[in-house]
């Protein structure tokens, strides 16, 4: 959980923003509990009981480190050196585990007992339940009505860890509706609950604390990388963007250096001028979702417009204020990756290196082609999850 440069541009503000956006727009009702969290979030975090207990279960637990695996054939295809961070190898299967245990210990620690979350592909709905399952917690996760028939097998192991899923049924009954549900919830349920906020959206400190979380993946890949190439540093670091959790931690340590370039991979879906997208960064303006200022798929009016992606995890409409921030100042190439882009790169990668990546992490392999590496060149690719969530997906196109 290594802390960005003071003076680092790409570091939260004391307002909670990352140059234009980012801040903290909520109901009155939960102002106490917000306040409560940005007051304690960072003494907890960095108090040496607490990072003892957190550095322990991500070993002990989560599995971690996750290895950094030269992809050998993959890297010939495309003549070039490929290394994927395997975040699918983490206990659940996904990255989401690092947040939502550094969560509940923080939870814990402000004396909240009740757990609510939502969720999109399921992965941090399965990562909650199974904290909550761990440290003895009720446990609330609201998920798309869509979400739940398309992401069938991470909501029975929601319920087998004890979970109650609660579906969303309005809108487009997806991520965005799950996270409209589970933010009511929290407002009327202030005093003992603690939303775990899977993404790095929601009102400062969210976004902050999510990265932190996530920044461990970083943090171990400059290591690793510099075990097997000698450079902490590749040319390029790559991780599929919806909300853009693994992609925060993905990129973390490597913000505040100019020579590594940052690709993000956003949900095309059926194409960005189809209008049925998820391509924030190419179809967004800035305007406020879920208590931040952000990018936001949206109407001339305001009205949100709803996302779609073959991936339930990047099905949201809008992007976290750093990612936001990232893409105003050009330090991130943002690429859209349709549908079909997402399913050629994964059956390539399950083909060529014997791994099923979740359809989240197939858009950042597809973005290889874009690229351009040379063959000296090195490319690091967040595996944000695997691909047993999405396997009836896939089976369409075989």
């Amino acid at each position: 959980m290594k802390d960005l440069k003071v003076d680092s541009s790409f570091a939260v503000d004391e307002r909670g923003y990352y140059g234009n956006f980012g801040g903290a727009f909520i109901p009155e009702m939960l102002y106490p509990n917000v306040e409560e969290l940005r007051e304690n979030y960072l003494k907890i975090m960095q108090s040496p009981d607490f990072i003892e207990e957190f550095e322990r279960l991500l070993k002990d637990y989560v599995g971690r480190p996750t290895p950094l695996f030269f992809a050998e054939r993959l890297s010939k295809k495309y003549n070039t050196q490929i290394y994927l961070k395997r975040e699918d190898l983490c206990h659940t299967g996904a990255h989401k585990v690092n947040n939502t245990l550094g969560q509940i210990l923080l939870a814990k620690r402000l004396g909240k007992n009740k757990i609510v979350a939502e969720t999109g592909a399921g992965q941090h709905g399965v990562a909650t339940a199974t904290m909550c399952a761990l440290m003895g917690l009720s446990c609330i996760v609201y998920m798309g009505e869509i979400d739940i028939e398309r992401q069938a097998p991470n909501v029975a192991r929601m319920k087998m860890l004890g979970a109650e899923v609660r579906p969303a049924k309005s809108g487009s009954k997806t991520l965005k509706d799950a996270t409209n549900e589970a933010m009511r919830h929290w407002i009327n349920n202030p005093v003992d609950t603690h939303y775990i906020i899977g993404s790095v959206v929601g009102p400062h400190p969210y976004p902050d604390m999510v990265a932190r979380f996530q920044s461990v993946i970083s943090e171990e890949i400059r290591k690793q990388l510099f075990e097997q190439t000698c450079s902490e540093n590749p040319d390029y670091v790559v991780a599929c963007v919806g909300g853009g959790s693994n992609a925060a931690g993905t990129f973390f340590h490597f913000l505040d250096e100019p020579s590594v370039k940052i690709i993000a991979a956003e949900a095309a879906g059926h194409g960005v001028k189809t209008g049925k997208s998820a391509a924030t960064t190419f179809l967004g303006k800035p305007g406020i979702l879920h208590g931040s200022k952000s990018l936001l798929m949206q109407t001339f009016d305001g009205q949100v417009v709803e996302p779609h992606s073959i991936s339930a995890g990047l099905d949201y409409p809008g992007i976290g204020p750093l990612h936001a921030h990232l893409w105003e100042t050009k330090r991130a190439t943002f690429f859209g990756i349709t549908d079909d882009e997402s399913i050629e790169a994964g059956f390539e990668l399950t083909k060529l290196e014997g791994i099923i990546p979740a359809i989240e992490s197939s858009h950042a392999l597809a973005a290889i082609k874009y690229i351009g590496a040379k063959p000296n060149e090195t490319i690091v690719i967040g595996l944000s999850g695997r691909g047993d969530k999405d396997l009836a997906t896939y089976m369409k196109y075989l």
